[in-house]
């Protein structure tokens, strides 16, 4: 349900960085808005340098863009960017002043996973019983 995607310079990260960054992800998303981890979806894009700029300069930034169902309280929006903005600096070797973390939402009926729409928040144990039961 929840899709964070990171974006970093090629190179910037190794396959154990982006594991570590992904489980440390999908604990603080899982942790904070009380969802199973494996809904939690975490993609990578790495750029070449060349095609990273922070204020109009080069630049190695750590950007990550998070999407989830509207209808978390707010703070449980907040805390895990200011969780992921630390862990991100943390396994990335960068200041945290390096790292951007963007959340956005919308009504869960405006993503579809597994050809039905996503349940409101809170509606997670209904949706995995009726996968259970093969509906």
């Amino acid at each position: 349900m929840p899709l964070y995607s990171c974006t970093i310079a090629q190179g910037m990260l190794s396959a154990k960085d982006k594991a570590a960054l992904a489980a440390e992800i999908t604990r603080i998303h899982s942790d904070i808005n009380h969802v199973p981890p494996e809904y939690v979806n975490v993609v990578f894009t790495e750029l070449p340098p060349e095609n990273i700029y922070v204020g109009a300069k080069p630049g190695r930034p750590v950007l990550i863009s998070g999407w989830s169902r509207r209808g978390h309280p707010q703070q449980d929006t907040t805390r895990p960017a200011l969780e992921v903005s630390a862990t991100a600096a943390r396994i990335a070797g960068v200041e945290e002043s390096s790292v951007l973390v963007v959340t956005e939402d919308s009504p869960a009926q405006s993503a579809v996973e597994g050809g039905r729409a996503l349940p409101e928040p809170g509606g997670e144990a209904q949706r995995q019983a009726e996968k259970a039961s093969g509906l």
